[in-house]
């Protein structure tokens, strides 16, 4: 056998040899950490975020279409033939100012006849006033003389308010937006022949959650866009707000006006408008990931981490706002907490940050 070969029982030994010291290099250990080895202590790897002012106000949008303050569907009073039609779609009119004529021949006949009749019985009365006072007439007499005058009277004035009746007349500014007829058409009483839309103020009626109508407030000012001139903004005054909330859709319906001058930009009804907006401010609040807070029989607490380990802090609650939850106490700005679920964990935790969180 040649010199360079081990023999088998010098091969045990060296083999032996070799694997104790493997086993003292893998178990050898600092003091330090031999010391948290035997305490079963580790470092847990969390997700942190630093506590900084944001703002937590609440945002409010909606849509709504463009609609004139009055709608009006101005209806003729009596039945006739419309002799004719003065204004057409589109046109602005005054208050007061004729819209359309109803053939009125028939009825100015009448008037005439009532006219006749009251002066005769006029005259009637008269003589039979100076007979009563030479004692030739009876009471009875006058009497039936002065309640034939009366009669006369009023039948005048029946047919001279169903004469005026014929003249269909704006019963403000406003503009036609609807006419129904043509002239020579026969209508009937209550017919509708035109609808008149009023352009010195337009409203908007908005249906608002009601998580966003209780922090509003009459005569609040709303920033409003329009589609179709997008442009322009204008500033709508909340007129009124309805007083409970439609019972499907739980949206509270409110009223805005928008400025007097809206039409002269170009603000026509049916435009969609948008308005976005911030209520309930609350500017510069304080706030957690709200997985990151728990709840005992105390109230609420989450953990700062201080030097590595958790703090167990108690702390106020306010708003939620997507996932943060507002801290109103018990917390400052730059504070590093847990933005993980806490229930887990203990006070005095040790902890790794391993992420964190906006």
């Amino acid at each position: 056998m040649s010199d360079h070969v081990l023999t088998k029982p010098l091969y045990r030994i060296l083999l032996a040899a070799i694997v104790a010291l493997l086993l003292v290099a893998c178990t050898e250990q600092s003091p330090e950490q031999g010391r948290d080895a035997s305490a079963g202590e580790r470092a847990t790897p969390v997700a942190a975020m630093e506590v900084q002012p944001r703002d937590l106000s609440r945002e409010l949008r909606f849509t709504a279409t463009v609609e004139p303050r009055a709608l009006i569907r101005l209806a003729s009073r009596i039945s006739g033939t419309l002799d004719e039609i003065l204004v057409d779609e589109g046109d602005a009119v005054e208050g007061g100012q004729a819209l359309a004529r109803l053939d009125m021949s028939e009825q100015r006949a009448e008037l005439a006849r009532a006219r006749s009749q009251e002066e005769e019985a006029q005259l009637s009365y008269r003589r039979t006033a100076e007979l009563r006072e030479s004692g030739v007439v009876s009471v009875a007499d006058y009497q039936r003389a002065t309640v034939a005058r009366q009669v006369a009277q009023a039948e005048r004035e029946l047919w001279e308010t169903r004469l005026r009746f014929g003249t269909l007349r704006a019963p403000e500014a406003a503009m036609v937006s609807r006419r129904y007829v043509e002239a020579g058409e026969a209508i009937e009483a209550q017919a509708t022949v035109f609808e008149l839309i009023t352009l010195n103020q337009l409203v908007l009626r908005p249906g608002v959650s009601e998580l966003d109508v209780v922090h509003l407030a009459v005569d609040d000012r709303l920033p409003v866009r329009f589609d179709a001139l997008p442009d322009l903004e204008l500033e709508a005054r909340l007129h009124r707000i309805a007083p409970m909330a439609d019972g499907d859709s739980r949206l509270v319906t409110i009223k805005l006006h928008l400025p007097a001058d809206a039409a002269e930009h170009g603000v026509r009804p049916g435009f969609l408008a948008r308005a976005r907006m911030a209520i309930d401010r609350r500017p510069d609040a304080l706030a957690v990931p709200a997985a990151a807070l728990a709840e005992d029989e105390d109230g609420h607490y989450l953990y700062r981490i201080r030097d590595d380990r958790l703090e167990r802090r108690r702390v106020t609650a306010g708003v939620t706002r997507d996932r943060l939850r507002e801290i109103t106490d018990g917390l400052e700005p730059g504070d590093i907490v847990l933005a993980s679920n806490p229930l887990d964990m203990q006070d005095g935790d040790r902890v790794r940050i391993v992420g964190w969180r906006d």
